[in-house]
């Protein structure tokens, strides 16, 4: 009888191994799937960062280029509002397409003062309105 649990333990290693080696097999298959999934994503974050990186710099330098092309706009206002009223003394100022001159404040200020429209009236109106023909 113990050649038989001999038998019986011989083939359980067999067993084991068959079972082990398709484990391992298979499992290390996923394995390298997983760690290739893994480099690809760590590549696409390095990309990521660096395209925000450059993003940035592409606006920090855009807003610069932005900033002298209004101070040279405003240095161009003023040279020509100040030309025209000098060359062109006959001018009325309605009639002088410079007639606006900006300010030394306005000049040096990157914000030039704008009338901005409203979005409201004055008074009262439709419903809200204290009219004396609307009451009963």
């Amino acid at each position: 009888m113990t050649w038989e649990y001999a038998l019986y333990a011989v083939v359980g290693l067999v067993v084991g191994i068959i079972i082990g080696a398709a484990a391992m097999r298979f499992g290390n298959r996923k394995l390298r799937q997983q760690q290739a999934l893994q480099y690809e994503l760590e590549q696409k974050k390095a990309e990521l960062e660096t395209w925000r990186e450059e993003l940035v710099g592409h606006f920090a330098q855009s807003a610069e280029l932005l900033d002298k092309m209004a101070q040279d706009y405003r240095q161009l206002y003023q040279h020509m509002a100040k030309s025209s009223s000098t060359l062109l003394p006959e001018l009325s100022a309605e009639t002088n397409p410079f007639r606006h001159r900006l300010s030394e404040s306005e000049a040096g200020n990157d914000q030039a003062p704008v009338q901005m429209p409203r979005d409201y009236s004055d008074g009262a109106s439709g419903l809200l309105r204290s009219d004396s023909r609307h009451r009963d």
